[in-house]
């Protein structure tokens, strides 16, 4: 038994009394060895497949068919529901300071009960479990996992995204070694407590962060939960993990810039890390207007080489700051060891040959989920399971470990761009909205700072299952993740990108620029442009105010590799469809919307800068005034 075996090592009390009692305990060293435990050879059925399934009610419910692909491992599950976060799958247990839900006031009872529940059916089990360090190691939580055996896809989806330590060096360690944070995985919950929703339950001990994961899909606690712990960590140290992606650019002429882009989800960081989507004739699609069908194009006949950093939490730890620095700007590394890739954008071969690319031929097998793929075929990521007929699964992903990204860079980087993609909707006089948002503006920090509290999560968010209208993810877009208080992780940020005022902070949006359809081209063209002419400020005379003030300041002109953008592109209201009419009834839709969510973190504890940074918003800011309150 698991006592005998390691009989120096010290865990939770309540860990080592499920592991003492499991009916079967088998400890990882590595995802190799969860690969193959992924897809038990004796337990397929005649096709290939390996369902994972509980006894719910005296009755065998199924979850997820997983199947050994020839790049990897596939995995798609019954339903359409859990192929992506409900973003209300969060709940708090302990009775510490937050501003989110928590379990006793959602189901009406202690969740003592429950913990216990959860350890007496895992005693039943057979159970998979590794360790690993959350973040980085000497910089994050070293963490356990407990999972049922038979869920061994979820577990290579943890190992893979958080690493993994063989045990060898846990047991070298022996005594020494102390875990602050554990995730308990417990499927069948889902049905039997929580009426088949995704529940993920933070417990915050003392001493030990408990995740209880009561589902199979990866987002909500093997990526997300994992982030929730990160964040808890930092708001106690006055530190936060950033919800971006991070890249280090190379421009024809040699020139490196970094990259930091930040947004909620679908709001283009994966996309940061991609080189352009070409046409068949290697231009590049930079709108449709969704009126006439006119298209414009870009020739671009090369583009800036891309050195990936992070792809969507990027550790921003004290230690990594260089505070005799003549530059102000932040350094930041990677807090994960593979990237959960969503592919919703590539529909065809050929839209992304980098990507395709690396993930038919891998090095090592990648984790698939919602890619139609059967036994024995390659897993291709333009190929996604149908929710229904007719219908593809919006989420569709993959893990891919980031030791096995070309042109991967492991060392902490210094940001030079910081920008937040927002997804837009399309704008006309007819239908305005908030989509009046040009290739990309310039804000000063304090107003940077406003658009990471409000983060709207935008249009079409193909990540998450609510997915109508504009609604705000909030502080830093990595709010759903957080366990506390918004005003904690708001100053911590605010201290953040007021500190770091030499870095250029912009603002690109995705989907839509006025009543033209563009899907990522103006974050690929404002990386490209931006690249190669660097982070200096822009001169004299080169921006022009926004029309409304919370869109900083505009270019009023750019060209790339000599080719002039159209003014229609970078100032909405000059898009006849639209007008000055309809960009204005979009700025009042914006404004409604910034004043509605900016208003929560008037709290006691909002530090005074914020506060007056705040209510200059509310009371009609310009950006001169902006920039007054960022110094």
């Amino acid at each position: 038994m698991f006592t005998s075996e390691l009989p120096n090592l010290s865990l939770s009390r309540s860990a080592e009394l499920v592991l003492s009692e499991a009916k079967s305990v088998r400890f990882f060293n590595s995802a190799a060895e969860l690969v193959e435990a992924s897809v038990p050879e004796d337990l397929v059925d005649e096709q290939g497949y390996f369902t994972v399934g509980y006894e719910v009610d005296g009755k065998m419910v199924p979850e997820v068919k997983v199947c050994r692909v020839k790049n990897g491992i596939s995995a798609n599950y019954i339903e359409p529901y859990m192929r992506r976060r409900d973003s209300e799958c969060m709940v708090i247990a302990d009775d510490r300071a937050t501003d989110k839900t928590t379990y006793k006031s959602r189901f009406n009872e202690d969740f003592e009960d429950l913990r216990q529940e959860t350890f007496a059916w895992l005693k039943q089990q057979d159970l998979a479990c590794f360790f690993f360090d959350a973040g980085r190691e000497g910089k994050g939580l070293p963490a356990l996992v407990i999972c049922p055996a038979n869920a061994g896809f979820f577990a290579l989806g943890l190992a893979m995204l958080q690493g993994i330590i063989p045990m060898e060096e846990i047991e070298a360690k022996g005594e020494k070694y102390h875990h602050s944070a554990i995730i308990y995985i417990a499927p069948p919950f889902r049905h039997t407590h929580f009426g088949g929703k995704q529940v993920v339950v933070h417990n915050r001990r003392e001493e030990l962060h408990e995740l209880y994961s009561y589902n199979l899909y990866p987002g909500p606690s093997a990526k997300k939960g994992v982030y929730g712990m990160l964040l808890t960590l930092g708001e106690k140290q006055d530190w936060t993990t950033a919800h971006c992606s991070t890249v280090q650019v190379v421009t024809p002429y040699d020139n490196t810039i970094t990259i930091m882009h930040e947004g909620a989800s679908g709001g283009g960081k994966s996309e940061m890390l991609e080189q352009m989507h070409r046409q068949s004739d290697g231009r590049l699609l930079l709108g449709t207007n969704t009126t006439n069908g006119e298209k414009r194009h870009l020739a671009l006949p090369l583009g800036c080489e891309l050195r990936p950093v992070t792809d969507d939490m990027a550790l921003c730890h004290p230690d990594l700051q260089d505070a005799a620095s003549r530059e102000r700007k932040l350094t930041v590394v990677d807090a994960e060891h593979a990237w959960f890739l969503r592919v919703n954008h590539i529909t065809k071969y050929g839209t992304d040959p980098h990507l395709e690319g690396l993930t038919i031929h891998p090095d090592e097998p990648l984790l698939f989920l919602n890619i139609d793929a059967t036994p024995g075929s390659t897993a291709l990521i333009w190929d996604h399971i149908e929710d229904e007929p007719g219908s593809p699964c919006p989420n569709p992903r993959l893990v891919f470990p980031r030791s096995k990204y070309p042109g991967i860079v492991n060392d902490p980087v210094t940001v030079d761009i910081r920008s937040f993609g927002v997804r837009c909707p399309p704008c006309t006089k007819q239908l305005p909205t908030y989509g009046i948002m040009g290739i990309f503006h310039v804000l000063p920090p304090s107003l940077a700072w406003l658009w990471r509290l409000v983060a709207p999560r935008g249009h079409g968010n193909p990540s998450i299952v609510d997915t109508e209208g504009m609604s705000s993810e909030g502080v830093g877009s990595y709010w759903p993740f957080a366990t506390g208080r918004r005003v904690d992780q708001a100053n911590i940020l605010l201290h953040q990108v007021l500190g770091t005022p030499d870095t250029l902070y912009v603002l690109v949006p995705n989907q839509h620029i006025g009543c033209w359809e563009t899907g990522f081209a103006p974050q690929w063209i404002a990386r490209e442009y931006l690249s190669r002419r660097g982070s200096a400020p822009f001169a004299e005379g080169k921006l022009t105010d926004s029309r409304c003030s919370l869109l900083g300041q505009s270019p009023k002109t750019i060209q790339v590799e000599g080719q002039t953008i159209g003014h229609w592109f970078l100032h909405v209201e000059t898009q006849p469809e639209v007008g000055t009419e309809g960009y204005d009834r979009g700025a009042e839709i914006l404004t409604e919307f910034f004043h509605q969510q900016i208003q929560t973190f008037l709290d006691p504890d909002l530090d005074p800068k914020g506060r007056e940074i705040i209510e200059a918003c509310l009371a009609g800011a310009t950006v001169d005034d902006y920039v007054r309150l960022s110094q």
